[in-house]
């Protein structure tokens, strides 16, 4: 299954259940589109193009040792983990709320090989060079202390590692920048500062070797090589 496929699956298994966060991410439901449409100008395309940049880092033979951090509901990764069974997944999360829908969801289909950890991405507790591959999906734009987000999961990822993920960046698009600076921002779910594309390239290619960046509207993609 390639992995345009599986996220489209995840679409699909989502469905009408979706709770609002589910059916945003997966743009299968409702409510959902209508938030996708109105804060990020984003339609069901545009939604699964950002999705797939995002997780092209994970090779579809992945065999080693993978991060999420955050795994939030794990909507999206939990169907691309399923086809990866040779792999070691750890998942993390500061919410255990958020991160027991994703446990509920590996026990569902079965991911024996997916462990889940409730910690702080400013702070992780791996040794130094652990894993072939450190996941961000929409994380950054939230956590509080970026720089030590920044450090740590460098720090953690091999020599020769990808580091790959995607989240808001500021002046994509002037309606999504309204929307988080007067709703989302007062509401706590994301926390200033906020990259733009240019100092998001720059930080990037100051830390990493190799690095490959795109956006879709207000939201950066980004595949980067240790």
């Amino acid at each position: 299954m390639t992995r345009k496929d599986q996220i489209k699956n995840a679409y699909k298994v989502t469905g009408k259940s979706a709770g609002f966060y589910d059916g945003m991410i997966t743009y299968s439901t409702i409510p959902g589109k209508a938030v996708c449409r109105l804060v990020w100008n984003m339609d069901g395309e545009k939604n699964l193009r950002y999705l797939e940049m995002a997780l092209s880092g994970v090779p579809e033979d992945f065999k080693g040792k993978l991060l999420e951090v955050p795994v939030g509901t794990g909507v999206l990764t939990m169907p691309v983990y399923r086809d990866l069974p040779e792999a070691d997944i750890t998942c993390l999360d500061y919410s255990e709320d958020m991160m027991s829908t994703a446990q509920q969801r590996a026990c569902d289909m079965g991911l024996d090989h997916v462990n889940f950890l409730q910690g702080d991405v400013g702070a992780l507790p791996f040794e130094d060079e652990t894993f072939d591959v450190v996941l961000s999906l929409n994380g950054f734009h939230a956590f509080p202390d970026k720089e030590a987000a920044y450090r740590e999961t460098f720090r953690v990822l091999k020599p020769g590692g990808t580091f790959c993920g995607c989240f808001y960046i500021k002046g994509g698009n002037r309606r999504t920048d309204w929307m988080i600076r007067h709703l989302y921002q007062p509401g706590g779910f994301f926390t200033p500062p906020y990259e733009t594309k240019g100092s998001l390239r720059k930080r990037l290619e100051g830390m990493y070797s190799k690095v490959k960046l795109a956006s879709v509207e207000g939201i950066g993609c980004f595949r980067c090589v240790k």
